[in-house]
């Protein structure tokens, strides 16, 4: 099955706990003011991918310790008989790894994004959630900031729905940020002569964008495009 693909990036450190792969679906008609991502409504943009490749990454993942998955987006529900397949896949994958590892004290889990709250969740929805540990759920509103970890705006749910689920985030449904909520990833050009690029990831705070901005030209590397102002 092929998926739009927005990115990825391994280890993801902002985006649930541990060291992640992260996965951005690519389009979404949510279109949230303030988004920080509006690199990822596009349907037409981003990259095609299959759900083998992904599981390829996933795999590699896990042989470097990867300690869970997040898949945000774009709107990942948008793109549901994709997500479920995915999700099946990684879950065998991480089922193997556990065979072959013996039990751990952190065992892996998978952490979703949607805009989409609870009672919007169709049958296909909920199919494609079945193997999340936990959700994230909720439209992004710029106008109720939260210090709530891992969550951009108060409105938004972290909603656990697995045994592993709830064991692994009970103690962040209340837990505010305290350490850094956004991770700098710089890579260098393509091509010759292609200036490098500069992924932010993660929920940043109010503000905390324009701080990154000056930072990132106080060590030369001034930004051309901005995808939360397109």
């Amino acid at each position: 099955m092929r998926i739009k693909v927005g990115g990825t990036h391994f280890p993801l450190e902002t985006l649930g706990p541990g060291r992640r792969l992260g996965v951005w679906f690519q389009g979404c008609p949510l279109a949230c003011a303030g988004c920080m991502s509006r690199h990822t409504w596009a349907a037409e943009g981003g990259r095609e991918s299959s759900v083998r490749e992904l599981l390829d990454l996933w795999r590699d993942a896990l042989e470097r310790g990867a300690q869970g998955l997040t898949v945000s987006g774009g709107e990942p529900l948008e793109q549901a008989p994709a997500l479920a397949e995915f999700l099946a896949g990684a879950a065998l994958l991480r089922s193997a790894a556990e065979r072959a590892r013996g039990v751990r004290d952190d065992p892996v889990d998978f952490l979703v994004y949607t805009g989409y709250d609870q009672d919007e969740w169709d049958p296909p929805r909920l199919r494609a959630l079945r193997h999340a540990d936990a959700v994230v759920a909720g439209r992004f509103r710029i106008a109720e900031p939260t210090a709530l970890v891992w969550r951009g705006s108060a409105n938004q749910r972290l909603l656990p729905r697995t045994a592993l689920g709830r064991a692994r985030y009970a103690p962040h449904l209340g837990r505010r940020v305290t350490g850094p909520a956004v991770q700098v990833v710089v890579e260098a050009g393509q091509r010759p002569g292609e200036a490098p690029s500069a992924h932010l990831l993660g929920v940043p705070a109010r503000g905390e964008l324009v701080f990154y901005e000056r930072w990132l030209g106080e060590r030369g590397l001034r930004l051309r495009e901005r995808s939360w102002r397109r």
